[in-house]
């Protein structure tokens, strides 16, 4: 069968990237482990093939069991068994083989049985697992939820649980409720503390909660009496094993069928606090959703490969008009723009990975020692960008996750309709990327800030003073244009939104999207320099940011004030 890992390029490209030192540099510590664990490595060039080796193993599980098991489960789904997720047999096959394989707390401390692996590996895995089943690597991939532990809890909680983690346990993050989606600040479930018990017990209603019924669940609670907002929001963590919880139904889903999205009934159920009281939703929520949306990314990434193999394959075996029909040009652009985007996702997803995974690490070593003046400017610039990368990540990853399952559906021709053929189910797996963890809306929202405070533009800048292979000179003269024009815009903007309250946030979308255009371009040229495979992609994908880039600014430059009240129109007509 395909090794997830092996069969992929591109992969092995991202594992090798320059900033790979630096980041196990950070994350071993000077490998301050090799003496006491006799797994840990012994300098950097054993740790990356201690990490070659893992994804290899990652990629043939992906391949051989997981891969295998989605069509099944798609059909079978979990259910509920006496107030609890029994899973369909292919999820809990799954579960084996990749406990089995000591996939289990790949990021987590060795103190707490973890591999201690960087960031970029789980992320890594993640997308081979998204690529075998969407729906399974959202059980899979909530152990980062673990990460939120290891970050912020005490180190009673994380002894107790981490190793759980590493052993096998699946997580859950319990944010949502009936009247609180994406507003977390109107959550009421409600955290008392018993001095009888000497601990917390939870009480009220979750729903639309990702593998709901996990051994570990995150918890955000209102642990302060008499108040309606952020600020009466902690954190708790939850074992299934203390019991008071009940799964009330499953939610019959459109797609990820294999994961199940639970409404949970909490009746004095016991939970420990984690961090500090009130800082629930202020702080560890926010780390809890810039990890998820990574993770969004990484499934997303995932749908794209899967999407883009099923369709190039069916275009190479099906025949039309005496020639196989990827002969045809028409089909053949759809293709060859598919691999553009699903590149420059990938690219965008690993650029993300890095940055967090250096600020992450600084703010870890910061809980040990001081930082150094300049680690702390180095942490402090990686914060940024990891902050504006990520949902600019979210944004194009999921957007472009929808749009290959929609055009491989199409190069099937009427057999994609059919569940014949798995990219039917591709295409339902895919529509949720775009909304949960924040909608696209929301992620334009997040991003904009770092529009008009020079986030991207600085980053962009930064790309335009590489060195590029001269065949690409064309390319990166066009990418300057392009940059100019996202300047010009953004002045425009700015200076209307004086004038005209909501014209900022009108155009907010269009900004966004000519930065990350711009951005995607210039990893992918930047790629291209290094490896000719990327070549071809690297002008497609800079065609089509040229046209959106352009459409953007012509959009906003002949925009008036008044255009914002034409759109605003809408919201009287009910």
């Amino acid at each position: 069968m395909a090794n997830f890992f092996l069969d992929n390029k591109d992969l092995q490209y991202h594992l090798t990237h320059p900033l790979m030192r630096k980041i196990v540099e950070l994350k071993e510590r000077n490998f301050a482990d090799k003496d006491t664990y006799d797994y840990a490595p012994q300098n950097f060039e054993d740790a990356m093939d201690s990490y070659r080796r893992v994804m290899e193993i990652t990629g043939e599980v992906c391949g051989d069991v997981i891969a295998v098991n989605a069509e099944s489960v798609d059909h079978e789904g979990p259910k509920v068994v006496n107030d609890h997720v029994v899973y369909a047999e292919g999820t809990s096959k799954n579960l084996k083989a990749i406990t089995d394989a000591g996939l289990g707390g790949l990021t987590l401390p060795r103190k707490y049985e973890g591999l201690n692996f960087p960031l970029l590996c789980f992320v890594m895995a993640n997308e081979m697992v998204a690529r075998a089943d969407a729906g399974f690597e959202n059980i899979w991939g909530l152990q980062d939820c673990a990460e939120t532990l290891n970050e912020f809890a005490s180190e009673e909680i994380k002894q107790k649980f981490l190793p759980l983690v590493s052993r096998g346990a699946t997580c859950a993050m319990d944010l949502t409720e009936p009247d609180a989606g994406s507003d977390l600040g109107a959550v009421m479930l409600k955290a008392t503390w018993s001095e009888e018990k000497q601990t917390w017990l939870l009480n009220g209603v979750k729903r639309f909660i990702t593998n709901g019924d996990g051994d570990v669940s995150l918890v955000l609670a209102r642990t302060e009496e008499g108040t309606t907002d952020a600020r009466g929001l902690s954190m708790l963590v939850y074992d299934k094993r203390d019991g008071g919880v009940k799964v009330r139904r499953i939610e019959n889903k459109l797609g990820i069928k294999g994961s199940p999205t639970c409404e949970l009934v909490f009746s004095n159920a016991p939970a420990q606090l984690v961090g500090d009281r009130k800082m629930g939703l202020i702080k560890y929520v926010m780390s809890l959703m810039n990890a998820a949306r990574l993770g969004i990314g990484a499934q997303s990434t995932g749908l794209c490969e899967a999407a883009y193999r099923e369709a190039l394959k069916y275009a190479h075996e099906r025949e039309q008009f005496g020639k196989p029909i990827i002969q045809f040009a028409a089909v053949s652009e759809i293709l060859s723009n598919m691999k553009a985007k699903l590149q420059g996702a990938r690219a965008m997803l690993y650029e993300t990975t890095r940055f967090v995974e250096i600020y992450k690490q600084y703010t870890h070593i910061s809980h040990e020692r001081s930082l150094e003046s300049e680690e702390r400017a180095e942490m402090k610039f990686y914060n940024k960008l990891a902050d504006g990368f990520t949902p600019l990540l979210k944004l194009f990853s999921s957007e472009y996750c929808n749009q290959l399952a929609y055009d491989a559906i199409q190069i099937h021709g009427g057999s994609g309709f059919m569940k014949d053929y798995p990219v039917e189910r591709l295409y339902r797996d895919a529509r949720i990327t775009n909304i949960y963890e924040g909608t696209s809306q929301l992620q334009v929202v997040a991003a904009i800030n770092h529009v008009t405070k020079g986030t991207y533009l600085e980053q962009i800048k930064r790309y335009e003073a590489g060195e590029y292979r001269d065949d690409l000179a064309d390319v990166c003269s066009k990418l300057v244009a392009m940059r100019e024009q996202f300047e010009q815009a953004i002045e425009r903007v700015s200076t209307m939104d004086k004038e005209f309250a909501g014209y900022k946030d009108f155009h907010a979308r269009r900004l966004v999207e000519m930065a990350g255009h711009i951005i995607l371009t210039w990893l992918l040229v930047r790629q291209a320099t290094e490896v000719d495979d990327y070549l071809n992609s690297a002008r497609i994908y800079s065609k089509m940011a040229e046209a959106n880039v352009k459409a953007a600014a012509e959009y906003i430059a002949n925009s008036e004030g008044s255009d914002v009240a034409l759109f605003k129109a809408v919201e009287a007509e009910i």
